[in-house]
């Protein structure tokens, strides 16, 4: 009898607590669509007005009323990009080196405990110490590189003290941690049958983790990236502090920019009327570029573990 009545108390919690993760389940998807639909109604005149001319016009005048995004889009996208660019290999390969005995443990373990506390760095602090610190040290180095490379227009710009450079720059630091933590928890994660039984074949270390380590443990690393790509588009503080808020499209990466989420953060405050209206438009369409990120990584995720299986 005793253990009938803990059979049925035990099917009871079960049942209370599935119906209780899929209340949260629900509720989440809910607030995800009333966001969405808060933000379209508030954004609602640009969008009336504009429409999707609005993705395609440069021109962002308060005065004249008329709004354009693409170059906030091509800022986000831009800076993103380039951030991801140069934070995926050093990621990879700083995971790959804490995962891989080329250190001892006591040495590998305070080090990836440092770089996972990177990730809790307020981005404002990130952005005074650019200001502060690696501006003035990188500037040098960016002056060299357009001197040398000016006749392409990539870097076709004179470095200033502001500018999409800088900004991708320290993107790539803040994304990083990141991309080396849940890197090396997909390669901590993988059997160590895979590691023997490559070198027992008579691979080479490196044949062994670029062929064999690497491809298995890709899902997660691909999971990585796109959290990473995910922070990069919406960040705000840095691109406001280090971008530079102009306006306008440039082929060089040393030119100052503006992405829609410094846009936002700059102008918001005193926006009124159809100034506001277009903000929120912006950030609607941050919002459903973010949403496509993150369902393309599902997607290429999901890709990756049917091939794995």
């Amino acid at each position: 009898m005793a253990k009938f009545e803990s059979l049925s108390v035990a099917r009871w919690i079960d049942r209370g607590f599935y119906r209780l993760t899929a209340a949260f389940a629900v509720g989440i998807a809910g607030i995800l669509v009333w966001i969405l639909v808060t933000l379209f109604q508030t954004a609602y005149p640009a969008i009336a007005k504009f429409g999707l001319g609005f993705l395609f016009s440069s021109r962002w005048s308060v005065q004249e009323e008329i709004f354009g995004a693409l170059p906030l889009i091509y800022g986000t996208v831009v800076s993103a990009l380039v951030a991801l660019a140069i934070a995926v290999p050093i990621g990879v390969g700083i995971a790959v080196f804490l995962t891989e005995d080329f250190l001892p443990a006591q040495i590998r373990t305070p080090i990836a405990f440092v770089i996972e506390l990177l990730a809790a760095v307020p981005s404002v602090v990130y952005g005074l110490w650019a200001i502060v610190v690696f501006i003035p040290f990188v500037k040098p180095v960016l002056e060299l590189v357009h001197q040398v490379l000016g006749w392409i227009p990539l870097f076709g710009s004179a470095p200033t003290n502001v500018g999409l450079m800088y900004t991708s720059l320290i993107l790539a630091i803040m994304i990083s941690p990141t991309i080396i933590a849940i890197s090396r928890d997909s390669l901590v994660s993988l059997p160590p049958q895979l590691r023997q039984g490559a070198l027992a074949l008579g691979a080479t270390r490196w044949e062994t983790i670029l062929k064999v380590l690497l491809p298995a443990s890709l899902s997660g690393i691909v999971g990585a990236v796109m959290l990473a790509l995910g922070r990069a588009l919406g960040e705000t503080m840095v691109a406001a502090m280090l971008i530079g808020s102009k306006n306008a499209i440039s082929a060089s990466l040393f030119a100052p920019g503006q992405t829609i989420a410094s846009m936002i953060a700059n102008q918001f405050g005193e926006a009124t009327g159809l100034q506001r209206a277009s903000l929120l438009y912006a950030g609607l369409i941050l919002m459903l570029i973010t949403l496509a990120v993150n369902v393309l990584a599902e997607l290429i995720i999901s890709r990756f573990q049917q091939v794995e299986h």
